[in-house]
């Protein structure tokens, strides 16, 4: 096995890193990698961002949005989240069992006298609450496999960013399963921080699975760099990818009540969008309504569209910022 130390926490950079690693790094033997992200909502693949997380925490909490080559629901990371990564030579995807990179990691919890035990989801618990999630992706007769291991990770910010009001959004998209999740840390005898924890997995597993460890070059790094930069943190990569969706949403303001629906297109293009309520100019709403469509669903897109127009004479005694509120709630 060869193991590749990854000390960063910049999730687009991780992620980057893992495709780097998948489609373009031709090693001859199964590469580990174990590495943290700064607060972050990691969503699945095939996911609608929009959808997923509690778009309010995350921006007032200052938390990443970043969406990965994976499948699976949406996941919280932090400081006290250890991630692990596999990533091995496969002919096909179908005969691969996603419990040959699982089993190590909970054979190590297991040697750590934690009780940790796989579930029908391939998810790790411990006495029935949720440590760890994990997910794969295939490439090049490659097999990417992932998870998480809830070390001491702020549980109540994670209930928080990814609760979210299911009625407002309608969506085909893959949907992300709640349950209730535990730390690790609070299973442990001693009063381990992360990075010793970090280190007790790897010293465990290599002395069951040896490895020789691998350094990336400074063009890999930059190539890592440019893939995170021109991907993984783009708003097309991490929104635009959501499967087409229907919003809607009712917003109550000092002098009546607001209420707007959009039908999404792939590429988070707005479709068509509708406002009804008691203090709309009827006669001019159309206007506003043309003005947004084949638009990015974006909020910043939107404030500069309506910026230089008077809000005023489509909404009566309302902001533009009131109005985007409504709309990006």
């Amino acid at each position: 096995m060869i193991y590749i130390k990854n000390s960063s926490t910049d999730p687009y950079f991780n992620l980057a890193f893992e495709e780097y690693l998948l489609r373009y790094v031709d090693l001859d033997d199964t590469i580990f990698s174990l590495w943290i992200n700064k607060p972050s909502v990691i969503i699945g693949k095939h996911q609608n961002t929009f959808k997923e997380i509690n778009h309010k925490f995350v921006s007032e909490h200052n938390i990443l949005v970043a969406r990965r080559i994976t499948g699976g629901g949406a996941v919280y990371h932090d400081l006290g989240n250890l991630n692990f990564t596999f990533i091995n030579k496969v002919d096909h995807f179908d005969i691969m069992d996603i419990k040959t990179y699982i089993m190590p990691i909970i054979k190590v919890l297991n040697k750590m006298s934690i009780n940790a035990q796989l579930s029908e989801r391939n998810s790790i618990t411990i006495d029935g609450k949720k440590i760890s999630g994990s997910a794969e992706a295939f490439a090049d007769k490659k097999l990417l496999c992932h998870g998480t291991l809830l070390f001491d990770t702020d549980i109540n910010a994670l209930n928080k960013a990814l609760k979210v009001e299911e009625e407002k959004i309608e969506s085909k998209s893959v949907k992300s399963v709640p349950g209730e999740v535990t730390n690790i840390k609070d299973f442990l005898g001693k009063n381990y921080d992360i990075l010793t924890f970090e280190n007790k997995i790897l010293t465990q597993i290599s002395s069951d699975i040896p490895f020789r460890e691998y350094s990336l070059n400074e063009n890999d790094i930059k190539n890592i760099k440019k893939l995170a930069k021109e991907k993984f943190s783009t708003w097309d990569w991490i929104y635009g990818e959501s499967p087409p969706f229907t919003i809607r949403n009712t917003k109550k303001f000092p002098f009546g009540n607001i209420t707007f629906s959009a039908d999404i297109e792939r590429g988070a293009v707005v479709k068509k969008i509708c406002f009804k309520g008691d203090i709309i100019n009827f006669s001019n709403i159309s206007y506003i309504e043309e003005l947004l469509r084949g638009k990015k669903f974006e909020r910043n897109t939107f404030k500069k569209i309506l910026k230089n127009i008077k809000i005023s004479k489509y909404f009566r005694n309302i902001t533009l910022d009131e109005l985007l509120s409504l709309l990006f709630y």
